[in-house]
């Protein structure tokens, strides 16, 4: 046994559950496939100063959470706690705005970090699939990738997931808010923390999960009584257009996110089923953060789905999804003539289309079976010195036994008949 564990608030994804996980991002993903985002892919880590300016210096994850290291040349990196900065930091370096199309509409599937004390459905290396479109200001854009992250939750077989909607307001009625809210929050018994927490980035202070400060926020003003008419008839479009494609909300006055650079739309899918860690994604409208991190002014949106709260979301309504199988046909050779020929025709079925596996390793029949029938196969070619010398192997269903003999050149098209 080795020595060695995962790290603690980790965990290794392996057969057969990796299939399940695989499935899912691929259910995320395909949405936004057919809504013309194009896949990104950015580095495992940045430079700090990317997340410290973008995601927020008041937040958890850039005062408690970001895992950093100095590298041998004095560069300050950081494993990324999330994707957005880095989508939109790639996208601007690459001038991908500048191209004419806007908005950039693009897709990532990745990892993340972040040293969170672990719990069930909190890890300290987790999966999300994101899409960001940038460079347009438009609630039928906010409203689009709201509908393609509920078309992938249903397309999984979720139904107990809640959708909650608010709106932070912009730069124009957001500082008027600001101020009211530090005004409230300063006369409040907090922790010193949370009070130089009030003078950075008040909002975060709604987002406290403790009791004792949650208690003292019954009557804290909220952003909905301080919006301006332009942001009020914004955030309307966006729910009509959620209401006409038959989506489903709560208005949510008191939802901000973990994040500092949202503005206007700001959403979260929770489910009930999860307990405490009942988000299962979210996002919103990020206008300014071009801007913060040294870009053009870029108004853009976009989420980020976890992939692994979706398995437990799926596992809590108990929703089996249907997955391919991973072995179709198995071959099991008698004698070292058949082990050859046997090999050859996996090839040819694998290139064919079919999952095909082998008993290796000199097997005998019985051992060989066992193998076929625990790799899950519908179907076992067989084969032996006498099969050979007629021309025939002999394939075999698993399911009922049945044993048929089949002409070697014609094992592919016996196979794409029956595994039609």
């Amino acid at each position: 046994m080795s020595t060695f564990s995962a790290p603690k608030g980790t965990y290794d994804l392996i057969p057969p559950e990796s299939a399940t996980f695989l499935a899912v991002r691929e259910a995320l993903s395909g949405p936004l496939k057919r809504a013309g985002y194009g896949y990104v892919e950015t580095p495992g880590f940045e430079s700090v100063e990317l997340f410290s300016r973008g995601v927020g210096e008041s937040t958890d994850i850039v005062t408690k959470e970001m895992y950093t290291l100095t590298t041998k040349g004095g560069d300050e990196l950081a494993l990324r706690p999330e994707g957005t900065a880095s989508v939109l930091r790639a996208a601007l370096e690459n001038n991908l705005h500048r191209l004419g199309n806007l908005p950039v509409k693009l897709w990532y599937s990745g990892s993340y970090y972040r040293y969170e004390r672990p719990q069930a459905g909190r890890y300290r290396h987790f999966s999300q699939v994101g899409a960001e479109a940038i460079g347009a200001e438009d609630p039928a854009l906010d409203a689009e990738l709201i509908i393609l992250a509920v078309d992938a939750y249903r397309s999984l077989g979720l139904r107990d997931f809640r959708l909650l909607l608010n709106s932070l307001g912009d730069k124009e009625c957001r500082p008027v808010y600001r101020a009211a809210l530090q005004d409230f929050l300063r006369a409040l018994d907090l922790d010193e923390d949370t009070r130089r927490r009030v003078e950075i980035n008040p909002l975060r202070v709604l987002d406290d999960k403790r009791d004792a400060v949650q208690k003292q926020l019954a009557d804290a003003p909220m952003m909905r009584d301080h919006l301006c008419e332009a942001c009020k008839a914004y955030h309307e479009q966006v729910r009509e257009l959620l209401t006409a494609a038959g989506v489903e909300f709560e208005n949510d006055p008191r939802l901000v996110r973990g994040l500092d650079y949202y503005t206007r739309t700001t959403f979260e899918f929770v489910h009930d089923g999860l307990g405490s860690q009942s988000a299962v994604g979210g996002g919103g409208r990020y206008d300014g953060l071009s801007e913060m991190i040294g870009g053009p002014e870029l108004p853009s949106v976009g989420w980020a789905l976890g992939v692994d709260r979706t398995v437990l979301a799926l596992r809590a309504e108990g929703v089996e999804l249907e997955l391919p199988a991973a072995t179709q046909v198995f071959a099991v050779p008698l004698g070292e003539e058949a082990r050859r020929v046997l090999f050859a025709a996996v090839t040819e079925l694998r290139r064919a289309g079919f999952a095909t596996d082998f008993a290796f390793g000199g097997k005998g029949l019985k051992n060989a079976m066992k193998s076929a029938n625990r790799s899950g196969a519908r179907y076992a070619v067989v084969a032996g010195e006498r099969d050979l010398a007629d021309g025939v192997v002999q394939l075999k269903d698993l399911e009922s036994g049945e044993q048929t003999p089949v002409a070697l050149e014609a094992i592919v098209a016996e196979l794409r008949e029956r595994l039609a």
